[in-house]
């Protein structure tokens, strides 16, 4: 059984399918600690994500997640945190973290939500250009940044 405190939320894009069939993917590979994780849809929250201090954009181009003490982790590290809960995943989790593979994973990641998110006609295609990327940041604590 989960304990409140090892609870997670991850705040997702549930109008992206491939979202939808990674949150599918990681419930099926988690097994029982899949308990432990509250999936939120992040379409048409923003008054909810703005309250947990989580700006809309930055949620639409980048997986959140919550731990149970509210801390909010994005980008990678969102995803270390979620896959290290899971054994089948921890090596995974481990290898993205790395400092020579961080980096570029990273630049993919971006790249790739972009993609999807212009095709799909969800973002302008000048949008997200100057984002600039996750450097400087505490380790575990990727909270958005303030807009400029």
């Amino acid at each position: 059984m989960s304990t409140p405190e090892r609870k997670l939320t991850v705040y997702y894009d549930g109008a992206c399918p491939r979202c939808v069939h990674d949150r599918e993917r990681y419930e099926a590979l988690a097994g029982t600690e899949a308990d432990t994780v509250c999936w939120v849809d992040i379409t048409g929250r923003d008054d909810e994500l703005r309250a947990r201090g989580i700006d809309p954009q930055h949620a639409l181009r980048e997986l959140h997640v919550a731990d149970g003490e509210g801390r909010v982790r994005r980008e990678l590290d969102a995803y270390i945190l979620l896959m290290s809960r899971v054994p089948r995943l921890r090596a995974l989790a481990w290898l993205i973290g790395l400092p020579g593979v961080r980096p570029l994973l990273s630049a993919l990641y971006r790249a790739s939500v972009l993609r999807r998110l212009r095709a799909s006609g969800r973002m302008p295609a000048d949008a997200g250009a100057g984002v600039p990327p996750q450097r400087g940041a505490p380790h575990g604590d990727r909270s958005a940044p303030p807009d400029r």
